[in-house]
């Protein structure tokens, strides 16, 4: 009687155990930065959590540094399937629709207030259209301002006449062939070794990206333009989120939320950080002069125009908004 019963009190473990596991659910979440920086670190910030507010039921594993899948495919795979989850800089598909490029127009929102509103503004219509394609967005958070690396001083924008300037998306690409350059497509997780080979010799990022890539081994100058502030989106696949319990998913909905409010604080802070970092490797960091602002404001307010004669309804909807 005693073995009958150690062996059902056995069984009922192994069943208690089986339930729990099957009951787990884990899920995938690629992402094309580095592990140290602070947009990865804020998806695993959100991965703990929700496995906190689930009781262990979901599990994230975030895979950075375009691990698991290149910058420009996450979406897709996040679209079809291929993993539950992603986060992506968004502007890199404004080809498939002005909305996603927004952000990326200089000086249309060059501060993080300026830049707050314009999500504000924007958000609805990139839900739409992500809900559009079988993607639930769940937040958005920003990098730093943007600003020019080269490996010379520039005065205006004919100085970067006939550099090989580095593009990742349509804005990028506008700005380097107006301003006489020749662009050169690589995604972040590809600039350090275009940087190191000569590939590039100019490009405009965040203080971030150029922390990340090292940028003082091949760059002397990085003007502090502010040109615009682009954002990450970290979105789900619309079945598998359709597919939790309902307390999952509102735990999910709950931690993005968080997410998204931490990344905005953040990102300011970390700007100041990042160019402190550059200085102190011995990149000359300044601001533009008057000319080379003036030049750039121009380049703005001509891609502002090309964007909205391009743009839908919705998009011309979006502007009009911003600019109340």
């Amino acid at each position: 009687m005693t073995t009958f019963r150690t062996l059902l009190t056995a069984a009922a473990v192994v069943a208690a155990t089986a339930t729990t596991v099957a009951a787990q659910t884990k899920w995938n979440l690629p992402a094309a930065y580095p592990p140290n920086n602070y947009h990865t670190e804020n998806l695993v910030w959100f991965a703990e959590e929700v496995k906190k507010a689930t009781g262990g039921k979901l599990e994230i594993t975030v895979h950075p540094g375009a691990s698991l899948f290149k910058a420009p495919e996450i979406k897709r795979a996040v679209a079809t399937g291929q993993a539950q989850m992603g986060e992506v800089l968004i502007s890199i598909h404004e080809n498939e629709d002005g909305i996603f490029g927004l952000d990326t127009i200089p000086f249309l929102a060059s501060s993080y207030a300026e830049a707050m509103k314009l999500w504000q503004a924007q958000k609805p219509a990139i839900e739409k259209k992500l809900d559009s394609q079988g993607i639930k967005l769940l937040f958005g958070v920003p990098w730093g301002p943007q600003g020019v690396y080269v490996k010379k001083e520039v005065k205006t924008v004919e100085d970067l006449k006939g550099l090989k300037f580095r593009a990742y998306n349509v804005g990028t690409t506008r700005i380097a062939e107006l301003v006489g350059g020749q662009p050169v497509t690589v995604q972040a997780a590809e600039l350090p070794q275009a940087l190191a080979t000569g590939t590039v010799n100019a490009f405009m990022t965040s203080g971030s990206t150029g922390y990340d890539s090292k940028a003082w081994e091949t760059m002397t100058h990085f003007y502090d333009v502010q040109g615009w502030i682009p954002k990450n989106l970290t979105f789900v696949n619309k079945a598998a989120f359709n597919g939790l319990p309902k307390d999952q998913q509102d735990a999910i909905l709950k931690v993005a939320k968080a997410a998204e409010e931490r990344g905005w604080k953040i990102a300011p802070e970390k700007a100041t950080w990042y160019n402190e970092q550059l200085v102190k490797n011995g990149l000359k960091v300044e601001a533009p002069s008057a000319a080379l602002k003036a030049g750039l404001k121009k380049i703005g307010d001509q891609l502002t125009d090309d964007w909205l004669k391009k743009a839908t309804d919705d998009g011309k909807a979006v502007v009009a908004t911003y600019r109340k």
